[in-house]
């Protein structure tokens, strides 16, 4: 896919008289790590047609725009465009220096960036940085969480609450980390880098299904029990259908006298690349100068931007960048209700079909209809109308939509289940519910669908 087919391009101005081409590119972030270089080949490409004698390229980027409809998300996020999960399910590799490093090299790159420490039991984030003053504060009116900053990034964590770490119960802490996420005015940001705590549980799964996570990165180190960890929270992301985007292997060497030394072996990061195919690998060295300035309060990548491991994040942000703009441009999962067919309208990775709504109500495969040790059906088919329909659909997540029906059921609808049902024949449909479709509508679909056969064909 090229820039035109992306859309980048815009304002085409040609004139053929005098050989003079203008036009803007407009990037999908400020952050863009290639920019540049998208401006020179723009211009040489151009340049290079025999009849063109002068080219004007105007770089210019419209920030994203959030990847779900406002109504969809809570109202502190309606203005992000992407949440990007940190995870690495075993603590000790050096993830939320990872997690803070990289938001700050994102906003370096020129993205508005904000930072949210989900770990409750042990905040790190107030030892990373000192914003003034290092506490959260409430709108009196809005009753809304309003995030301190440092640095240009907007920073909040349980730590600036004034509590320190917290002694409470798993459900008591999911609920905190929600209201940190979702009840904070977050205002405009690009990237929202969320520090997710170790492990695999609670907090993790409903962090996933509070917001629709853009992405992951994963932090690991070399040793072989880290990569065991690491692969449970690969799973637990592709389950939510959330994509990982890089590897951080940690502690990967350090070097004495121009010689590399692995104190802690090789080849866990590799693994993690080769078994789930995620695109990016950065490793990064044991470094003093990294830990020092994270109990210092200043992140090495602010403190020395231009060092060493300050590019190595350069190379991680980029990566991040690039992909989420990759993911992007992929069609979303999305559901609804079309009363008029009474039916449920699927479009799954740019598919479309439609289900019976009675049909997805009988199939629930949660615990209120399931015996999860044996497997039998709790709930007798019959029980259920024909003609139920949903009173609300909204997305959980990337993964499911939760369905509330009209006899009070909630049903968690995952795209997977959604996708294995037996799908209406819509011409069916259409004739037993009385839904006719004018004749002019169907030429217009059939000449369309000619169309793009034939530039299929094309492709070919």
């Amino acid at each position: 896919m090229d820039i035109v087919q992306c859309g980048f391009v815009k304002d085409l101005n040609i004139n053929q008289q005098s050989g003079h081409v203008r036009f803007r590119l407009e990037l999908t972030t400020p952050a863009c790590p290639i920019k540049d270089e998208f401006e020179r080949k723009a211009h040489s490409v151009v340049m290079a047609l025999s009849w063109v004698q002068q080219v004007d390229v105007k770089m210019d980027a419209v920030p994203p725009r959030p990847t779900h409809s406002e109504q969809d998300r809570p109202q502190g996020l309606r203005n992000v465009a992407h949440v990007i999960a940190v995870s690495s399910c075993k603590g000790g590799v050096g993830k939320s220096t990872t997690a803070v490093n990289l938001a700050y090299t994102l906003a370096q790159m020129g993205a508005r960036v904000g930072i949210l420490d989900a770990d409750i039991y042990g905040p790190s984030l107030p030892t990373m940085v000192k914003p003034d003053p290092p506490v959260l504060q409430m709108d009196p009116e809005t009753r809304a969480i309003m995030p301190p900053q440092f640095e240009g990034v907007k920073v909040v964590s349980f730590g600036f609450a004034g509590q320190g770490s917290a002694i409470m119960r798993g459900p008591m802490v999911s609920g905190v980390v929600t209201q940190l996420l979702t009840t904070t005015d977050w205002g405009e940001l690009d990237y929202l880098v969320v520090d997710f705590p170790p492990g695999t549980g609670d907090i993790q799964l409903t962090l996933c299904q509070s917001v629709a996570f853009s992405a992951a990165v994963i932090v690991t180190t070399p040793q072989k029990l880290a990569f065991i960890d690491v692969a449970k929270g690969i799973r637990m992301f592709a389950r939510l259908a959330v994509p990982c985007v890089a590897v951080v292997e940690n502690m990967s060497y350090f070097e004495v006298d121009g010689v590399r030394h692995l104190p802690f072996g090789a080849g866990s990061g590799d693994r993690i690349v080769r078994d789930f195919g995620l695109p990016n690998l950065i490793r990064f060295p044991i470094v003093a100068d990294l830990s020092a300035a994270g109990d210092g309060g200043r992140p090495l990548v602010v403190a020395d931007p231009m060092g060493a491991v300050a590019q190595q994040f350069m190379t991680l942000g980029a990566a991040v960048v690039q992909e989420v703009a990759k993911l992007k441009l992929n069609p979303r999962n999305s559901v609804r209700y079309d009363a008029e067919r009474h039916a449920l309208v699927i479009d799954l990775e740019g598919r479309n079909f439609l289900l019976d709504p009675a049909h997805v109500r009988r199939n629930d495969t949660s615990a209120a209809s399931i015996n999860e040790w044996t497997g039998e059906k709790l709930n007798r088919s019959d029980n259920i109308s024909d003609d139920i329909q949903p009173d609300t659909i909204a997305p959980l997540g990337n993964y499911a939509v939760q369905i509330l029906w009209q006899d009070g059921f909630n049903q968690v609808a995952p795209f997977d289940l959604l996708d294995s049902l037996e799908q209406l024949d819509l011409d069916e449909r259409q004739i037993r519910h009385g839904v006719s479709t004018p004749p002019v509508v169907e030429e217009a679909s059939s000449a369309a669908q000619k169309i793009l056969s034939m530039a299929g064909s094309s492709k070919q």
